[in-house]
């Protein structure tokens, strides 16, 4: 919820051009600057021992499936000539692999979990583009509009069942489990999905409606992330649900940079749109803090925004138009709460993992992965 006084009263910092680091997150963490924690290292690492296991299991998809999969994935380009394209953050992979680490089981354990995910959170890009009508994901035309929407929904399918095969061939115990704790945060990121959508087509959204939306939508799948590894190696449910929290909180700080980022990212960095986020006409944390605000901005922002909804000529609306609504959410403090809203759910986040027992190093590691997520440009 707004806490305090919400957006309204707040300082609001000088006017930031699109594009530029967004202010959003505290210091590093104590753990993170006393080892030096190689992020980019832990990133790799999660990358290159999924990659091979993905790469396995997009191959069984049935032509062409898996000639637009590996589109998606930036494996090929739209001629399916080998390209070498951005494959995402692989935060996900990442947390996967670590918290197997956390029972003392090698990272390796956490690979079918990784990979798991990895094909679910792919599954609902697929699909979201093409509900959100996005052209653009990671500097390349989207999948619906390359190979058509038809590929996108079939493709996003296959890849969901494929996570679950991932894990289910296994056949031990610890893959079951698993494998319930993935199918929870797949129904709850469909969830957050579905009241996205109907958030567009409302005057309204309240701060705590939007939290409960973005948890679904982004902090259940890392949730699972950041837990599914350790559930393969053989933590109990204690254990797995104390590593859900800090994924779910670490998720909702994650949407908060990205609804940031959506709105005042840079295109070169994000691979979306100038002023993506607004011209989807999205309930965002920015423009939702900023319309509970009060004040002047605020009441202008929910008039602009009110006639916006029903206009015939808002898809050719002129970048300066974009940027004035943008100019009103941070005039109204949308901006400020955003990033203040990223460094509390990371500090919930951290404070998680004080309750889980595990080898120093690795809480050092989601520590550091932790201060990544909130200190990006895309």
């Amino acid at each position: 919820m707004l806490r305090q006084s919400g957006a309204a009263g707040r300082r609001t910092p000088g006017t930031a051009t699109r594009g530029e680091t967004v202010p959003t997150v505290p210091p590093a963490s104590k753990a993170a600057r006393r080892t030096a924690v190689d992020v980019s290292a832990l990133l790799e690492r999660g990358r290159t021992l999924a990659m091979p296991v993905l790469r396995a299991a997009v191959d069984r998809l049935a032509p062409p499936m898996d000639a637009v999969a590996s589109y998606h994935f930036g494996w090929t380009d739209a001629q399916g000539r080998p390209a070498d394209g951005d494959g995402g953050k692989a935060v996900r992979p990442a947390l996967a692999v670590l918290s197997a680490e956390v029972t003392g089981a090698a990272p390796r354990t956490g690979v079918p979990g990784a990979v798991a995910v990895e094909l679910v959170h792919n599954f609902s890009l697929l699909h979201d583009d093409l509900m959100d009508g996005d052209e653009q994901r990671r500097h390349r035309d989207t999948v619906w509009k390359v190979h058509g929407p038809a590929q996108a929904i079939l493709v996003g399918d296959a890849l969901f069942a494929l996570a679950n095969e991932m894990l289910l061939e296994l056949g031990t115990a610890e893959a079951g489990r698993a494998a319930r704790r993935l199918t929870t945060a797949t129904r709850a990121l469909i969830d957050g999905q579905a009241q996205d959508i109907s958030y567009e087509h409302r005057d309204r959204v309240s701060v705590e409606e939007c939290l409960e939306m973005e948890g679904n939508k982004t902090g259940a799948l890392l949730a699972c992330a950041s837990s599914i590894g350790a559930v393969l190696g053989g933590a109990d449910d204690r254990t797995a649900d104390t590593l859900e929290k800090y994924g779910h909180h670490l998720g909702l700080a994650f949407q908060a940079v990205d609804d940031l980022l959506g709105i005042w990212g840079d295109p070169g960095s994000t691979g979306k749109q100038t002023w993506s986020d607004l011209r989807q006409r999205k309930k965002s944390l920015p423009v939702v803090a900023a319309l509970a605000a009060g004040g002047a901005a605020s009441e202008r922002l929910g008039e602009i925004l009110a006639a916006d909804a029903v206009s015939s000529d808002f898809a050719n609306f002129s970048e300066e138009e974009f940027a004035a609504r943008a100019a009103l959410i941070e005039q109204a403090g949308g901006r400020e709460w955003t990033a203040e809203e990223a460094r509390r759910q990371h500090t919930i986040a951290i404070e998680a993992l004080d309750d889980v027992d595990m080898p120093e190093q690795v809480r050092e590691r989601f520590t550091a992965l932790a201060d990544f997520v909130v200190v990006r440009k895309r």
